[in-house]
């Protein structure tokens, strides 16, 4: 473990940093989203929002590789040096695997968003690429508890895009530079990344568990855990763009700024509570705790949708979109219902359980099935709801039975090989 040493406070150059990282990142992050969609209007901004959807799911790499790095440098902090080492090689590999994947299925994006150009589908590709290298290099700052470098990577994740985003909408509101915004601002974390890494650390002891295989194999189960989550958080605006006209769809992602607001508002719970559930004497009581602070948070937003639905509409879009604030709170409600989910996949990407991930994705088979058959705003927002509300009350009763009770196939694999 690195310790941060200074003249600043405690509470800021510890775990409190990366608090007020995540407050800066969200207002940088969903103030570009909340400014864009007021600019471009809902069918241009219907078009954005799906790109961002599309980016979201396919960060599930970012994230499993962050997920891998944080827990193994945790779990076995002598071997650091080398478990830097395969990370950032793995990482950099995938980066641009990923990168070049998506270049040539820029055409199938272009079809299957409806953007109707080729150079807005073309972002997508070139943005993942530094997405992808931040999950890596932040991942083993996180299992580091090198909090203060990871806050500044957060900040650098939100408030670049929101400056050069706001230039080019400015000057000309479009969704391609509004994407081209996202993409440039994109690169900033991982120039922060580089810097917090600067220094080539000396692999020191080796072991097989942290060679290259066991790293990747881990960092794919992560990552098809994490695909299946954020495939069923942000597989409805596709599905919106789908069987809506384009401004319904685009109404449908206006209402999806404030479930996306409070999805992400908790998220430092999840890289906070992550390290305590992994370890097998603590990981059900800080799921539990952890599940009791994200709810609360979601409840103050659902009240606060229904309270202030006029304020609310202020950050969703403005009168533009006027429509839909008799259902902000219905919004709230499954923004809160993903925030609990998204933490109880954590928790099972914790104890690197298996089979509990397969009702995420049956969820997301009901999802797109049912939802494919909605013919209203109403009807597909009521589909969405009731599938994420019906997943959290499943997925939380089995996850508290196996936490109690562990079961050897959604137990975690052996890391050694020569004794799985």
């Amino acid at each position: 473990m690195v310790k941060t040493t200074g003249s600043l406070p405690k509470w800021l150059v510890g775990a409190g940093s990366i608090t007020v990282a995540f407050g800066i990142m969200n207002v940088g992050t969903y103030g570009f989203t909340m400014i864009s969609a007021r600019v471009l209007g809902p069918q241009a901004y219907g078009a954005l929002a799906s790109l961002m959807a599309t980016l979201l799911v396919f960060s599930v790499l970012q994230l499993g590789l962050q997920a891998t790095a944080a827990r193994r440098i945790s779990a076995d902090p002598d071997h650091v040096g080398q478990i830097e080492h395969t990370i950032m090689r793995v990482t950099y590999r995938a980066a641009f695997a990923l990168g070049a994947l998506l270049l040539v299925l820029t055409p199938v994006t272009n079809i299957v968003l409806r953007l109707e150009s080729l150079p807005v589908a073309f972002l997508v590709s070139v943005t993942a690429v530094p997405m992808t290298i931040m999950g890596g290099q932040a991942g083993i700052l996180q299992g580091e508890r090198r909090w203060l470098p990871l806050a500044m990577m957060y900040v650098a994740n939100g408030l670049p895009r929101l400056a050069i985003g706001l230039v080019l909408i400015a000057w000309q509101p479009t969704e391609f530079n509004a994407m081209l915004g996202v993409t440039l601002g994109q690169f900033a974390p991982i120039v922060v990344g580089w810097w917090a890494l600067r220094t080539n650390r000396v692999p020191g002891q080796i072991s097989a568990r942290h060679s290259a295989g066991p790293v990747i194999k881990e960092s794919i189960h992560n990552s098809q855990a994490l695909l299946a989550f954020f495939a069923l958080s942000n597989v409805d605006v596709i599905v919106a763009r789908n069987v809506l006209d384009s401004h319904d769809a685009g109404l449908y992602a206006a209402g999806l700024i404030l479930t996306k607001a409070v999805l992400f508002l908790p998220q430092f719970v999840v890289v906070l509570a992550f390290p305590a559930m992994a370890t097998a004497g603590e990981r059900r009581r800080a799921l539990t705790r952890s599940l009791s602070l994200v709810g609360l948070l979601g409840t103050c937003a659902i009240i606060a949708a229904v309270a202030i639905s006029g304020v609310a509409m202020v950050f969703v879009g403005g009168s533009g979109y006027d429509e839909i604030e008799g259902r902000l709170w219905l919004f709230a409600i499954l923004g809160t219902a993903l925030s609990m989910l998204q933490l109880l996949v954590y928790s099972v990407l914790a104890r690197q359980g298996q089979k509990s991930i397969y009702l995420v994705w049956f969820a997301l088979v009901v999802l797109v099935g049912l939802g494919m058959l909605a013919d209203t705003l109403e009807g597909l927002l009521a589909v969405v709801v009731v599938t994420d509300v019906t997943l959290l009350v499943v997925l939380f009763t089995l996850s508290m039975y196996l936490l109690s009770h562990p079961l050897p196939q959604d137990q975690a694999p052996t890391e050694d090989p020569a004794q799985a």
